[in-house]
């Protein structure tokens, strides 16, 4: 079954004024574009809703509106919406595919933006390129590990579990980028302490952990995002709910490399 017939079968009655940003391209100048839609179901997700307004600019032979998607699930980050002025809306601990219709009412007006800073330069609609973010990843964020065949066995290696537990809440990160849009600063130092808490806290990231948070740091200012606001909204916004402490981490961490020898 294609999406078009999943998306008839769950047809309802919500009719919403949805305004939209459109901009052709990088170098376009942009606009909000007003759409009314109709047949919303409450159990529709957001995106399901946007896949509707589609098919009836296709039918009616106009551009749809292009927007980031993939698994649908609150895994990849893809989904990255600014909805009614807050990063994936009005819902907390989700991504923008996980908020459902019923968080709104019939009638209700619906504002539609892409992260806005300077370092997600918008590609097309509300699509917005991150790739920032690989940049900095790339920077830093591994760690160099043998696989000659001649691995040790992970569980040889004993981690207090608060360590461990701390780590993995790093690691749920998915990149989404919402941290940089809740920031006045467009800071993006929630993700950028994430990838490297994830490492920082296990043995298996110690021996490049100063080179590592060099790297990411630089690179991030490299790419023009800002310096942390001190507001907390970063962490309000997170659909992993990453915890400003890992910030905290990264500067101590950050500040251990900065005045001692490797």
């Amino acid at each position: 079954m294609g999406r078009s017939e999943q998306i008839e079968r769950h047809m309802g009655n919500m009719k919403l004024n949805l305004k939209i940003w459109r901009q052709e391209g990088p170098a376009a100048k942009g606009a909000i574009k007003t759409y009314p839609v109709s047949n919303v179901s409450e159990d529709m997700s957001f995106l399901e809703m946007l896949d509707v307004l589609n098919d009836d600019l296709v039918r009616k032979g106009e551009e749809p509106i292009a927007f980031d998607h993939d698994c649908r699930e609150g895994i990849c980050g893809s989904c990255s919406l600014f909805i009614n002025g807050e990063p994936h809306g009005p819902g907390r601990m989700i991504t923008t595919c996980q908020l459902h219709m019923r968080k709104f009412k019939d009638g209700d007006t619906i504002h539609v933006e892409p992260w806005r800073a300077e370092a997600f330069p918008v590609i097309k609609d509300l699509v917005v390129d991150r790739g920032a973010f690989d940049r900095i990843q790339a920077a830093g964020g591994f760690v160099s590990v043998n696989t000659s065949g001649n691995l040790v066995d992970g569980n040889a290696i004993p981690i207090p579990k608060h360590d461990a537990d701390t780590a993995f809440d790093a690691a749920t990160c998915i990149g989404c980028g919402a941290c940089v849009a809740a920031c006045t600063n467009s800071s993006a130092m929630l993700f950028v302490s994430a990838k490297v808490s994830q490492f920082a806290l296990l043995p298996q990231g110690q021996v490049e952990a100063k080179r590592r948070v060099q790297a990411m740091v630089e690179q991030m200012d490299k790419e023009g995002f800002g310096n942390c606001s001190n507001t907390g909204a970063c962490e309000a916004e997170c659909p992993k709910g990453i915890s400003l402490s890992h910030i905290a981490r990264m500067n101590r961490e950050y500040m251990v490399a900065s005045v001692t020898k490797d």
